[in-house]
């Protein structure tokens, strides 16, 4: 099985507004850069977008470092808010639906495909990668214009 990192992240301008998300594939020297962007959207649907178009982008099953800087995204996994979600017929603990229930779906259909771990970076600081993800999802936005 291939070893791939992937780095994500999302941008909002307004939230809700317009926004954008990049992921960074990395396969040892080889390098994929993904963005894109939408007019009316939020952070949180970008970061877990980023998400779903980089593990969307492997041909094949992979082991897969998955770098965010989302709580919302990396919490999901790793406190087993998606396992519970699902549990739940998709509400919430508080028995609200979950929002973005589309995204999470596909991204859980996606994390049965691959091995994937989830790693939570501090966003805006020392990570290269994670700043780079930054640079092209701000980049997405100011595409998106007035």
């Amino acid at each position: 099985m291939k070893n791939i990192e992937i780095y994500t992240d999302g941008a909002c301008s307004g939230n809700p507004g317009k926004g954008g998300w990049c992921a960074i594939l990395i396969y040892g020297d080889k390098e994929k850069v993904m963005s894109g962007g939408e007019e009316l959207t939020t952070n949180n649907r970008m970061e877990v977008y980023a998400a779903i178009a980089g593990l969307s982008a492997l041909k094949e099953r992979c082991a897969v470092k998955l770098y965010s800087d989302s709580a919302y995204l990396v919490n999901a996994i790793e406190q087993k808010w998606l396992y519970n979600w699902k549990r739940n017929n998709w509400r919430t603990a508080d028995n609200k639906p979950v929002k973005n229930k589309e995204l999470w779906e596909r991204l859980s259909e996606l994390l049965t495909m691959h091995d994937v771990t989830f790693v939570k970076v501090k966003g805006h600081a020392d990570n290269e990668l994670n700043n780079r993800c930054d640079k092209y999802a701000r980049g997405e936005i100011a595409k998106i214009g007035n």
